[in-house]
């Protein structure tokens, strides 16, 4: 069944046009209301037992492991990307002479760890130059060798959505042993990633953007070979005896070494948000409601229409094939001022990302083609001040 607009399920201004996913989406109504269900709670502390501390977060596993094709024991709760893979960064073999794979101008939180991680092992950091084809599928596994330690990438680029296809990649990964890291903050939620055919070592994703969740929460997948590694932190509700009432004091051995099973021992502490924890479990259910690939079939038409209204501007667009079905980066000209551009269009109420000289835009469900045609008829009409 095609999926309609569910502007009705935001809380969007009628005079507002927000094409800004990429950014942070809004919290459906749904959500915002588990979330306030949840700040109430602490009002009551008396009625928060024991076991809240593991059941929301049981849930939420479940649910986001529902999206990869993964087990809930794979996944970790974690408080942000770079943690994610700061986590990978401390397990993953790295040798002296090696390289880690990356894209051009990828994005910080999945870069700054492997250029620590390359100046401990005497390796090198390689980032993969932007393709001139747009073809950037090609262009990593051709950056991929028997010197490539691990090949650490997003589904998409976070600037202009150009696609990468991780299977292609994953498979030149196996042919050389390399470790296969992803961060698929910018894409999961809209394209399909299945861990089964990918088989990713490590991947990490954001709740706040294509997840519709909060922020400070975000989802670690590890690979069940990587289930005995070294966690990030020290907490004790990761620890065997976390399950049980906490009368520590009273026990022969208040500090076991065992950990609970599966991706557990690298949760954050303070995991179980009785705030945050509601309402990503509600987002991830309304997700799996809408679907992923419906939401995808959606919004492709909106990035297209936004690809021909963009083209008759003058901008530079990338060819369809590269582009993703939620995003686009549009290219101004050199002589244009695109900070002021996005500054005006936000002075109209008409919200997207500048990177660079690049107008992303990044509608959700709740947009239409009107919202882009709004856009486009903003900008045709202020570019003169800005060229």
């Amino acid at each position: 069944m095609t999926l309609e607009c569910q502007l009705q399920q935001f809380e969007i201004p009628p005079d507002l046009t927000y094409l800004n996913a990429a950014y942070i989406s809004p919290s459906t109504l749904g959500t915002r209301r588990a979330g306030e269900r949840g700040i109430a709670r602490k009002s009551h502390p008396w009625e928060i037992v024991w076991s809240d501390f593991f059941t929301e977060a049981d849930a939420a596993r479940a649910a986001f492991a529902q999206l990869i094709g993964a087990r809930a024991d794979d996944i970790a709760v974690v408080p942000s990307v770079s943690y994610g893979i700061q986590t990978a960064a401390n397990n993953l073999p790295l040798a002296a002479g090696q390289r880690i794979v990356v894209l051009a101008d990828q994005f910080p939180s999945n870069f700054y760890a492997w250029r620590t991680l390359a100046a401990e092992r005497r390796a090198a950091v390689c980032a993969v130059p932007w393709p001139e084809d747009w073809d950037w599928t090609r262009a990593v596994i051709d950056s991929i060798d028997h010197h490539t330690g691990i090949v650490a990438i997003p589904n998409c680029h976070w600037s202009d959505g150009t696609r990468i296809d991780l299977e292609q990649v994953s498979a030149r990964c196996r042919e050389v042993s390399a470790r296969l890291v992803l961060d698929l903050s910018q894409s999961l939620g809209v394209l399909p990633c299945d861990v089964r055919k990918v088989e990713p070592d490590f991947l990490v994703t954001a709740s706040y953007k294509w997840l519709l969740g909060p922020y400070s929460l975000c989802y670690l997948y590890v690979a069940p070979h990587w289930h005995e590694g070294r966690p990030l932190e020290q907490n004790p509700l990761s620890r065997s005896n976390a399950v049980a009432p906490p009368e520590w004091k009273h026990s022969d051995t208040p500090y076991p070494e065992t950990f609970l099973p599966g991706a557990r021992r690298y949760d954050v502490g303070e995991r179980a948000n009785f705030a945050l924890m509601p309402m990503s479990i509600a987002a991830l259910h309304q997700l799996h409601d809408w679907q992923p690939a419906r939401i995808a079939e959606y919004l492709h038409p909106l990035i297209e229409h936004a690809a021909v209204r963009a083209s008759a501007l003058g901008m530079m667009v990338p060819p369809a094939a590269a582009c993703s079905p939620h995003m686009i980066g549009m290219r101004l000209s050199s002589t244009a001022d695109a900070s002021a551009l996005g500054r005006m269009l936000e002075q109209r109420r008409i919200h997207i990302s500048v990177r660079g000289q690049k107008l992303r835009v990044s509608p959700h469900v709740y947009n239409t083609p009107g919202d882009i045609d709004r856009l486009f008829d903003a900008i045709a009409e202020l570019t003169r001040r800005c060229v």
